[in-house]
């Protein structure tokens, strides 16, 4: 189980092969890596050219929920390994956000908890974004009702 918050990239590939370095008893892996889009919504609701995100958060609280996630992930599915990487500071459409991955001996499992990762790191982790469109008028992101449904299958009932 690994956690990192970060303002340096990571390179998806060497992070994945660390990952799954000398484990061959994992049989799948599967990651989700999110990119800065260059499209956002205005305040009144209008599509517009995003130039860049800054992302903020919590130092120690947010390192804390996302080892609470993976733990969560962990005890729900059976891994062999996982992975969360997210950035924070200003960068621009394009660059990586956020890294989620996976191994298990069986791709099912891999899958889930992958999508699990994500989900509630959206939902849960303390982070705070602000959009910068390409004049500079910066928009802070509200919480999406979308993510909080998306989250609603992994609640135990």
């Amino acid at each position: 189980m690994a956690v990192r918050v970060q303002v340096d990239d990571f390179d998806l590939g060497m992070e994945l092969k660390q990952l799954t370095d000398g484990n061959h008893a994992i049989g799948g892996l599967c990651s989700f890596v999110g990119l800065v889009r260059d499209m956002t919504k205005t305040d009144d609701g209008a599509m517009t050219r995003s130039a860049a995100m800054t992302l903020e958060h919590y130092p120690g609280m947010t390192e804390k929920m996302l080892e609470r996630i993976e733990a969560e992930a962990h005890e729900r599915w059976p891994l062999e390994s996982s992975l969360i990487i997210h950035r924070y500071g200003r960068m621009d459409a394009g660059e990586q956000i956020v890294l989620v991955a996976a191994s298990s001996a069986h791709r099912e499992a891999a899958f889930e908890a992958c999508h699990f990762l994500i989900d509630w790191l959206k939902t849960k982790a303390p982070f705070w974004k602000v959009e910068e469109d390409e004049s500079g008028h910066e928009n802070w992101v509200e919480a999406r009702n979308s993510d909080d449904q998306a989250t609603e299958r992994w609640n135990k009932n």
